[in-house]
Parts: C-alpha cells; structure tokens; sequence
C-alpha cells in the first residue's frame, strides 16, 4: 500500500488538521467490536507508523531539548530495565510489541529471549522483515519455534526473538493450553498496549499464571488519566483521547495498581509519572503529521482515521492541562 510522505512543518505554515473538523465521540459497540477496529487500524496504519516513529512505536523520555526522538525512545525501554532491575538473559513476553522495536533491543542489548505477540498480522511482518534486516535469514534456520538468534556482543551470549500474532486477551490459554507444553516467562514487559486492551483485570491474572514465581517481573509504561477530573474535563481532554487512539476508557494509575495486587502481585517499583519528560513526543509528532496527502490518505479510511490525527492535538492538549498522563511502574510475583 503507497503511504503519504511524512513532512515537517514550518513554523509559520497553516497545519492541516486546523483544517479539519474534530469528529464527535463515537461510543465502542463491543469489546470485541473494538479489538475489531484496534486490529484493522494497525493493519492499516503500521507501515506509517513505522515511516513517522522508526522501530519503537511508542513515547520518548527526553533527558535534554537535543535528543531526537530515537534517542528518548531507547531512554524509554533503559529506564524501565532500572526500575525493574531486569537481569540479562531472561526470558520476555512483550506484549502488545508492535514493530518489535523494543523485543529487538532486549534481545540484542540485554542478551533475552524474547517473545513478542501482536493483534496485528501486518505488525507482524514487518517485525520479522526488519529482524532479517538486523540478523540475516540464517540466524532463524536454527530454532523449531521461530527464534531470530543474535550473536554473542562485548563478550555476553546473545538473545533472540520471535513474533506471534495473538490476542493479548488468549496469552494464556495459548502458552498454557490444557493439554500439550505450558510455557513460562520471567518478566511481562507491556508498553502502551494496556490501555487498548478492554479487560484489563485478565491480562493482570494471564501475566500472573504466565510469570515464574520468586520475584518473576511485570513491567509496565502506559496512558493514563489523571484522578479526580471533572465531566467537562473528561468531555473535552479524556474523551478525544479514548476515541482516536480506540481505547475503552482511561483509568488512573491507582486503579492498575489496585489490580494488580488483587492479581497477586506486589510492587517493585512504585508508579513513577514521567508525563513532563515525554510529553513532548506529541509536540514532534504533530509537526510530523503536517502533509495534507496524508490527512487525505487519513479521511479515505474513514472517520477513524481523521479521529486518529486529530487525537493527536488532544494528547498535546491533555499534558498541557494536566489531565492526561504517563507513568511506568513494576510489579514482581512473590
């Protein structure tokens, strides 16, 4: 599929999405009607995601106004590898992994195993294709199950990676089937793809049953809304937000805090708000998104697509104003 050409946009030039309406709220049918359209939007929408945000669709922490947003996006993943302390060598779900950015760089730099699983087929591809790009076609010969092997680096043994494409909602009965050989990890690694998923208190058991036990970890970094907001409020920051990005609603960071220790688990590092550092992901992606071809290839997938930029003014605005934020955070099994 052709994909628009991604422009930076001049300062004093007009943006596109000034010129478009902001698409009322349109509420979710269904939770699978939902995983429906989350599934079709990246189908879609990954090979542009890839084209404006690299490998790592996800925010970048900003430790200087020099960074790139490459740069802040491997600050991202380093920092949640010291709030969780995450030994090398562990064996990684990373759930929700997109592109598979960040599985690439824990089995490449942090020396794990890694298992990526995404709703999205086409996410799927192009993980595998850029994975041969990294390693070459031979480094997957040798694995029954799938495994790009990387090779040994400064001395230390090498990872690999896989990528399935799953139902973050099945991760359980799929590596722990009722017959057949159930499968472990020592950590969960989930980075913004909680917020999509509509039963959360399920992932917290699935990761729970999927963990080794003695201090097996969950890593965690997503959206969240801040607590006590008013309906208007909700109305005018929350709401964009939620239907753009096709996310049932937000919760606060207490309330995943809350279940995950009625899951189980207990907090190894508690959540942490970074909003004030990655908040300005979204100042750089809206310049990104400033090609009209690209507001037009938006409008012809439908009214989703025109919610889906313009919810990016509404993350900007949602930081300004306080009421949208991001944390991360780490739980382990006793």
């Amino acid at each position: 599929m052709a994909q628009p050409v991604v422009t930076e946009l001049p300062a004093e030039q007009l943006h596109p999405g000034d010129q478009h309406e902001i698409p009322s709220f349109e509420a979710h049918g269904s939770f699978d009607s939902l995983k429906d359209r989350i599934k079709k939007h990246y189908e879609i929408a990954s090979d542009y995601y890839y084209s404006l945000w690299g490998q790592h669709i996800h925010h970048g922490l900003f430790k200087s106004p020099s960074e790139t947003k490459e740069q802040a996006q491997v600050n991202l993943i380093n920092y949640l590898l010291e709030i969780s302390a995450l030994p090398a060598g562990t064996k990684v779900l990373d759930v929700g992994c997109g592109i598979g950015g960040t599985s690439r760089f824990l089995a490449r730099e942090h020396g794990a195993k890694v298992t990526g699983i995404t709703i999205s087929g086409r996410q799927v591809e192009i993980a595998k294709q850029v994975t041969t790009t990294e390693v070459g076609d031979a480094a997957a010969s040798g694995s029954s199950e799938g495994f790009f092997q990387y090779p040994e680096k400064e001395g230390k043994a090498g990872g690999a990676v896989r990528f399935l494409e799953l139902d973050a909602e099945k991760m359980l009965e799929y590596f722990q089937p009722a017959t057949g050989e159930k499968q472990t990890f020592d950590c969960v690694w989930i980075s913004e793809a909680l917020s999509h998923l509509p039963n959360k208190e399920l992932f917290f058991s699935s990761s729970f049953s999927l963990l080794n036990g003695g201090g097996s970890r969950l890593v965690i970094a997503d959206w969240f809304k801040a607590p006590g907001l008013t309906a208007q409020q909700e109305e005018t920051d929350i709401k964009p937000i939620e239907d753009g990005m096709l996310l049932p609603r937000l919760y606060t960071v207490d309330e995943y805090v809350t279940m995950a220790e009625k899951a189980g688990f207990r907090a190894r590092q508690k959540p942490i708000d970074i909003s004030k550092d990655v908040a300005k992901t979204w100042d750089i992606s809206w310049s990104l998104v400033a090609s009209p071809s690209l507001w037009a290839f938006a409008i012809s997938q439908g009214r989703d697509g025109l919610a889906f930029l313009q919810a990016f003014r509404a993350m900007r605005r949602g930081y300004a104003n306080g009421t949208f934020r991001y944390a991360v955070m780490c739980f382990e099994k006793p």
